[in-house]
């Protein structure tokens, strides 16, 4: 497999036969990524699964050890594009995992109303600031900030996107709560699941997972809170077995 710049091969945390490329200068996943494969509900074996914002494909590369559905990553940015297709070329996986390049605002009409039991998405969580204030860095500037898609745009496609009946999970940041929940009512994404996840027992949640089903009843769960780390600076019991299993 060739690399391009600052790209290595990294393991995919406990899946010891699992690899991903990975780059410190334009995509390297995170724990958001990881928690939102884990948190997502996927069906076992039929079904569909979309991964919108999908970067180097790592969320699809997860699902494939807990779905035999087809699924399908989408990603604006070429270079992560690249990695994505390279990442599934690199697993094996390519009879499962397709990766398309495309807005996710243009995919309702590329791929159709409806077609999908499952989507998925960490999106940009920060609104734009002013060009003048963007990361230096273009591929970390459009992952992180709403440049090319606001959070309206994110829950419309989703809702678009996905069947009735069907589950959107999205990983954001408590700051934005409120407005999710707006957002998904108002685009028929009922709240179904909702969990918040702390750095450690004492301090605010920094990060949020959010289920809703399309055109649900109202009937919201919220999950307990989840901790990354313990008072000595290491990951909990629970943060572990969902890291390594």
């Amino acid at each position: 497999m060739e690399l391009q710049g600052d790209e290595r091969i990294d393991y995919l945390l406990a899946e010891e036969d699992m690899r991903i490329i990975q780059s410190p200068s334009v995509f390297a996943f995170s724990l958001d990524a990881v928690l939102l494969a884990k948190f997502a509900y996927v069906p076992l074996k039929r079904g569909n699964i979309l991964d919108l914002c999908t970067g180097n494909g790592v969320i699809p590369l997860f699902l494939t050890r807990r779905s035999e559905s087809a699924i399908t990553g989408v990603e604006l940015q070429d270079r992560l594009y690249d990695m994505a297709v390279r990442n599934i070329e690199l697993n094996e996986v390519a009879e499962q995992v397709t990766i398309l390049k495309g807005d996710l605002k243009d995919m309702p009409n590329q791929l159709g109303h409806g077609k999908y039991d499952v989507v998925t998405c960490n999106p940009p969580y920060f609104p734009t600031p002013k060009e003048q204030e963007h990361n230096l860095n273009e591929h970390l500037a459009i992952a992180r900030h709403e440049i090319h898609c606001t959070l309206e745009d994110v829950v419309w496609s989703c809702s678009k996107l996905v069947r009735p009946g069907g589950k959107v999970s999205m990983v954001h940041r408590p700051g934005r709560f409120i407005e999710i929940i707006e957002l998904f009512r108002k685009y028929r994404l009922e709240p179904k699941r909702i969990q918040f996840v702390y750095p450690r027992e004492g301090k605010e949640a920094n990060m949020l997972l959010i289920e809703g089903a399309r055109d649900g009843k109202p009937d919201v769960k919220m999950l307990p809170p989840l901790f990354v780390y313990n008072d000595a600076n290491e990951y909990t019991p629970q943060l572990r077995e969902i890291l390594y299993g």
